[in-house]
């Protein structure tokens, strides 16, 4: 399928119908996180230090998490590209930037940063590909065909509250991957506790940085779509967050009392 035909197909697509869609999968975004939380107090989340044969022949770091990560670049863009006045408003373009921004990081730069990172399993690699594929779509079409906005929206408390939070979010979620991987010095072994940054408060820092990015990103973008991708990513990682501080008072005696999991000052 050609460009032209792509574009053409969305447009023939667009309407009442394609929007209830994306709200039922708004709800079915929702209920997969909330499902993932239950799943994840019973099984580690299977990559990273949890990482298992069981879950198929382990592949290198580097290209899965690219691959994985990509589809939430690519879908998104392309769907802006076949968008029309909604896609070319300029709230809609910088909240799609936004959106851009995360993961082309996570999909171009993050994997460059990875030193000797833990293979992943085929079938984690296979559940990843799948929900950015998902979600993807969501968020791309939400803002390139519905989400419209006033002409006074990016001077909207909402949106400037919103976007400062995503921007602090990223921020600290970037800044706590840079430390998890400087924790150990060329040649050694072994895990350490991490210190400094949002770690001297969480044992989950990085996951707090991108679950208060996307809380920001929802308060923004104001949609159905971008607030179930926030609760979502609250369910899944506050669950692996939630493995990590556990896996670390067992591992460490003289781990941190004081710090929490995920949310600062709160268990």
């Amino acid at each position: 399928m050609g460009a032209g035909n792509a574009c053409e197909f969305w447009r023939r697509v667009s309407g009442p119908e394609e929007q209830r869609l994306l709200e039922l999968l708004s709800y079915g975004l929702v209920a997969l996180g909330a499902a993932s939380a239950v799943l994840l107090c019973f099984i580690p989340m299977p990559y990273g230090r949890y990482s298992s044969r069981r879950f198929g022949w382990l592949l290198p770091a580097r290209p899965a998490w690219a691959l994985q990560e990509l589809p939430s670049l690519l879908v998104p863009l392309g769907l802006a590209a076949c968008g029309g006045a909604v896609a070319a408003a300029w709230p809609n373009r910088l909240l799609l930037g936004c959106f851009a921004v995360h993961y082309a990081h996570r999909a171009l730069i993050f994997p460059l940063l990875i030193r000797e990172g833990k293979p992943t399993p085929f079938f984690t690699f296979v559940l990843a590909l799948l929900f950015c594929v998902y979600n993807g779509y969501l968020q791309g079409r939400s803002l390139s065909n519905y989400a419209k906005y006033p002409s006074g929206w990016l001077k909207d408390p909402c949106f400037i509250t919103g976007f400062i939070g995503w921007l602090m979010g990223m921020a600290i979620n970037i800044h706590s991957d840079h430390i998890l991987r400087n924790l150990r010095k060329p040649g050694e072994t072994g895990y350490k506790i991490p210190r400094g940054g949002m770690f001297e408060y969480v044992s989950g820092a990085n996951f707090f940085g991108e679950i208060l990015e996307w809380f920001g990103f929802a308060l923004a973008c104001c949609t159905i779509e971008s607030l179930a991708f926030a609760l979502c990513t609250l369910f899944i990682l506050g669950s692996r967050a939630k493995q990590h501080h556990q896996w670390y008072l067992e591992k460490f005696e003289d781990y941190p009392k004081g710090r929490k999991i995920v949310i600062p000052f709160v268990y």
